[in-house]
């Protein structure tokens, strides 16, 4: 073959190699303008994201750097403690109550103990309720808890006041209308009568005592007195309180062994605020506000 011939041929022959590879060689041209591209893109993307990040990050970071306004928390603060402080104040301590343990009382009864609990009037001691109205007594202990109840005879004349004096006199010496168990706070403690029987003085200058019912004139009928329902007949002593005997021997007796007590007689004619110098209502709004120990 001639040599201008073989050179014509041979680059024929490279061409037309270099042409049937290029089909084969296209893939990876591709692949690289393909990946060059998504690179770009990529960059493209990551920088308009950024550049639009950027504002909203520095305006986070303003917020996170920009201290609270003073005034603002402030102004917050005291409201919230206003709040707290005007929820305190509105909100009333709970009041304390005598537990009667289910025993029937009447309501002055209830209202009576209920505020010697809660003001504390008893001065840690036990205390006596005795109801004039509905003839009952009822001891509790210096919590307020009730250890005993019973029917009780009382004065036979109705009224709040002793006569003046008459702690002195005779009994054969005393009116009918004279005979009254007189009402208010007495401090009592167990002793001797006249007669060397044990009682427990209530109002030891007008000869108050509270013992156990005396029987000795039938005509009296003291214990058929006490075992009634009602009582519109328990009126029958000189001023003291008679109890039963089982009452006074276990109740009154364990109560005020070595210890000294209160004895609330209510009144049957005054109000309690004028025989109990510090009573309130334990209800009422505001209660103690006058005097109590609470």
């Amino acid at each position: 073959m001639p040599s201008g011939q073989g050179q014509s041929y041979d680059f024929n022959r490279r061409r037309a190699k270099t042409g049937f590879l290029a089909p084969l060689r296209c893939p990876v041209h591709c692949r690289s303008v393909r990946s060059l591209m998504i690179t770009i893109g990529k960059r493209i993307c990551f920088a308009v994201l950024v550049f639009g990040f950027i504002p909203h990050q520095t305006a986070a970071a303003g917020n996170i750097s920009k201290p609270p306004d003073p005034i603002r928390s402030l102004s917050a603060q005291e409201a919230a403690a206003g709040i707290l402080t005007r929820e305190t104040q509105t909100t009333p301590p709970r009041s304390r109550r005598a537990n009667f343990d289910g025993e029937a009382k009447s309501q002055e009864a209830q209202n009576v103990a209920d505020w010697v609990v809660d003001s504390g009037d008893n001065q840690g001691l036990p205390f006596v309720i005795v109801d004039k109205v509905a003839a009952k007594v009822f001891v509790f202990d210096a919590d307020g808890r009730l250890r005993g109840a019973a029917p009780a005879l009382l004065g036979l004349a109705r009224g709040d006041k002793s006569i003046h004096g008459i702690g002195e006199r005779q009994l054969s010496d005393i009116r009918p209308e004279e005979r009254t168990t007189p009402a208010g706070r007495f401090l009592a403690s167990l002793g001797y009568n006249s007669r060397g029987k044990d009682v427990l003085w209530v109002d030891y200058d007008s000869a108050v005592s509270l013992h156990r019912v005396i029987t000795n004139n039938p005509v009296e009928r003291r214990l058929q007195r006490l075992s009634t329902r009602t009582p519109l007949d328990n009126r029958i002593s000189y001023g003291c309180i008679n109890v039963p005997v089982k009452f006074y021997d276990h109740v009154v007796i364990p109560t005020f062994t070595r210890t000294h007590g209160i004895v609330y007689v209510l009144p049957e004619i005054l109000s309690n605020s004028e025989v109990f110098a510090l009573y309130y209502d334990v209800e009422a709004p505001g209660k103690g506000l006058l005097g109590g120990f609470n």
